[in-house]
């Protein structure tokens, strides 16, 4: 669905008029392309934590410029800022964000990134230093909100150490960090993303980082779906194609386009994990990656719910996964090292008006996420949710003009976001080296500015 306002407002005279009234300017994102530089040069990068040399190390490999001060930059501006207090342990120590951060986000680019690096609160017992490492959060959701011309803000938090920080938790940390700075975080903002020091394996390149995994995707054959399939076989990775009969033709040809297979297969039939595993290791030799992307809704408000409304929402977007679940994850399902992302929703941390049984199913899976990560977490697995917001779809498109409107524009980004966006999250969350991510669910929504 064109968003046309947006369109308007990035011609020479929308901008003028824009200026002119006071109206919301969304800019085009700058979003992740093969063969794309990390993120625009030069990024500050600046602090006193542990992993300020890790960072730059990380930028510099990238070929991205970097300055540890303002007066390196000249009269540029700055394609991005990452400012380290994970070693902010007392109040007085938050002074270095506006000290550092203050001037440096005067100077920032169109579509620039602020990454703030902490360390994980809940692993922290001194009510001290909890309520310290806990104000990074207010902090970078409320830049995040005052940023404009397409920049974010985000939060790395790494674990506790008690001592000299493990070269481990240095890559975890820093592939967060590459993906906030990069064009795959285009529609995320204001996040904090926990990271731990588990064992990870380096991606086997930058521009195919799933070469060898075999991936499928529910609810494939159009939508979110579909850019989830085509977005993980440009990454290199084998996808199966999931959807209902009904969905054929369209399933068939998005499995044609992604060179990968086409599964016809209802979610919430009872042999259904399975046949997912027999269908991938017949066809394909094993399964890495499962997306649980199948959803429907059934709208209405609660008073008027019927029975059929409630149960079928119910099935397909939480049962069907707890079901699947019991196969994909069992002894003989996703080898170890394997990844889970669940699909959740804005809807699922906020609500919405006439959706109690949607939202319901996806406040549902992001407990089922937290759940479940540590008890898979054995074998290496991780399982992640993303929670779309508003998302320029067919189903998008027909929306009441007024409703989608007023959508667009409560984000601090001022716009939809597009599929891809999505599925781009999904892509970084299960990459090899993404394997000190997990039990987290990211919101894909332009920091909304309703929910949490």
């Amino acid at each position: 669905m064109a968003d046309q306002y947006s369109d308007f407002i990035n011609t020479p005279f929308g901008k003028n008029v824009a200026k002119r009234l006071g109206l919301p300017a969304p800019v085009r994102l700058r979003r992740y392309e093969p063969g794309q530089i990390l993120c625009e040069s030069p990024v500050l990068v600046a602090g006193t934590g542990s992993y300020v040399a890790s960072v730059r190390t990380l930028l510099t490999n990238a070929a991205v410029s970097v300055v540890d001060s303002l007066e390196e930059l000249g009269d540029g501006r700055l394609g991005g800022v990452v400012l380290d207090l994970s070693d902010a342990r007392h109040p007085s120590d938050l002074a270095a964000l506006r000290e550092l951060g203050a001037p440096a986000v005067k100077r920032l680019g169109r579509n620039a990134r602020v990454v703030v690096i902490g360390t994980d609160h809940t692993q922290l017992t001194d009510p001290v230093q909890v309520a310290t490492q806990r104000a990074l959060d207010g902090f970078t959701r409320s830049l995040a909100k005052e940023l404009r011309a397409g920049a974010t803000a985000n939060l790395v938090l790494g674990p506790v150490s008690e001592g000299e920080v493990s070269e481990q938790a240095r890559a975890n940390v820093g592939e967060a960090v590459r993906f906030f700075l990069s064009g795959r975080s285009a529609f995320v903002d204001g996040q904090p993303v926990r990271v731990s020091s588990a064992a990870a394996q380096a991606n086997p390149s930058v521009d195919r980082p799933l070469d060898g995994q075999v991936a499928v995707v529910t609810g494939a054959a159009r939508g979110i779906g579909a850019a989830i399939a085509r977005t993980l076989h440009r990454d290199g990775a084998t996808v199966v194609c999931v959807d209902v009969p009904a969905a054929g033709e369209a399933l068939a040809q998005v499995a044609g386009e992604v060179g990968g297979t086409a599964l016809q297969l209802d979610v919430t039939a009872e042999d259904a994990g399975r046949r997912i595993l027999d269908h991938a290791r017949g066809r394909h030799g094993g399964l890495d990656i499962v997306v649980h992307n199948a959803g429907i809704t059934r709208d209405k408000l609660f008073v008027n719910m019927d029975e059929s409304r409630w149960d079928s929402v119910m099935a397909v977007n939480l049962a069907s996964i707890v079901q699947m679940n019991e196969a994909l994850l069992g002894p003989d399902g996703l080898g170890d090292g394997g990844r889970m992302v669940c699909l959740s929703s804005q809807s699922g941390f906020a609500g919405n008006r006439g959706q109690t049984n949607y939202s319901a199913t996806k406040a549902a899976i992001i407990g089922l996420v937290g759940a479940l990560a540590p008890q898979v977490a054995e074998r290496g697995i991780t399982v992640n949710g993303v929670a779309p917001g508003l998302i320029e779809t067919e189903m998008t498109g027909k929306m009441p003009f007024a409703t989608r409107e007023a959508a667009r524009r409560l984000s601090s980004l001022q716009q939809g976001g597009l599929p891809v966006d999505v599925a781009d999250t999904i892509a970084w969350l299960v990459q090899p080296a993404s394997a000190g991510v997990t039990g987290q669910v990211v919101r894909v929504c332009g920091q909304n500015m309703i929910g949490a």
